[in-house]
């Protein structure tokens, strides 16, 4: 079952970089191999908000979607990602969002999280191979995207 933890200083607020993990439906715009992403609903559950979404993972030859449950905690800038339908036996994510104080240099810490496993044997195997570097790849590309859409500081 291949793991993932990684924590980056960005240049950013941790708002900023909350509310850029949480639109999911943009997903499509920047994330590499993401070919499509479906919000399937949105509800509000007082504290935090659920969201079902779908996303369509396109590499090489293989072409999956699945289903996920997404709770986004606002107050405590964190998004926890949980699988519901499709090609894994499990997934599971999470994404934290810290600020760092002025005096220490501004920005935020991001912590992201992902364990999951594939029921193909094949497909969990291909991903064995390339998955940290997957899972930096996809980092970087968030980090990019706050670029766009926040400026280079």
């Amino acid at each position: 079952m291949p793991a993932h933890s990684e924590t980056r200083r960005l240049p950013y607020t941790a708002q900023q970089m909350y509310d850029l993990v949480a639109d999911v439906g943009d997903y499509p715009k920047f994330l590499p191999w993401t070919a499509a992403a479906r919000i399937r609903s949105t509800t509000d559950k007082g504290d935090h908000t659920e969201m079902l979404a779908d996303l369509v993972i396109s590499f090489k030859v293989f072409r999956e979607q699945f289903g996920s449950r997404v709770q986004l905690w606002p107050e405590e800038k964190r998004i926890d990602t949980a699988y519901i339908d499709g090609p894994f036996k499990h997934m599971d994510s999470t994404w934290r969002f810290e600020d760092v104080p002025e005096a220490e240099g501004g920005g935020s810490l991001v912590h992201f999280d992902v364990d999951f496993e594939f029921r193909n044997r094949l497909l969990q195997g291909a991903a064995g191979m390339f998955f940290n570097q997957a899972m930096q790849t996809i980092v970087r590309a968030f980090e990019r995207r706050a670029q766009e859409l926040y400026g280079q500081p």
